[in-house]
């Protein structure tokens, strides 16, 4: 059972906790929702259930909205990052078959 609460991607803490966790509203978070920046688990009944990566995503949203970006840059800076990190796994994966 620890293996599974050890998972980063397990969707574990409500809105609420996520609130206090990140100082980010519930406002935002829906906001990030609607965006397309953040997609926590929905329980059957509908529930937003969020994990440590999503979390720590949420973090990296706010960072770059501190910065001064509006919410349509941290949209374009978060599909670049996610562009990047799949040619670096391209990469990887071309270098590991020589």
């Amino acid at each position: 059972m620890n293996d599974e609460l050890d998972q980063s991607d397990r969707a574990l803490f409500s809105i609420s906790v996520v609130t206090e966790l990140t100082g980010v509203s519930q406002q935002s978070l829906r906001g990030y929702e609607e965006k397309g920046l953040v997609t926590p688990h929905r329980t059957d009944g509908g529930t937003r259930r969020y994990s440590r990566d999503d979390i720590d995503r949420i973090n990296e949203i706010a960072a770059l909205l501190e910065t001064g970006l509006n919410a349509e840059g941290v949209v374009q800076v978060m599909r670049l990052q996610a562009e990047a990190d799949g040619l670096r796994q391209e990469l990887k994966e071309a270098t590991d078959e020589q």
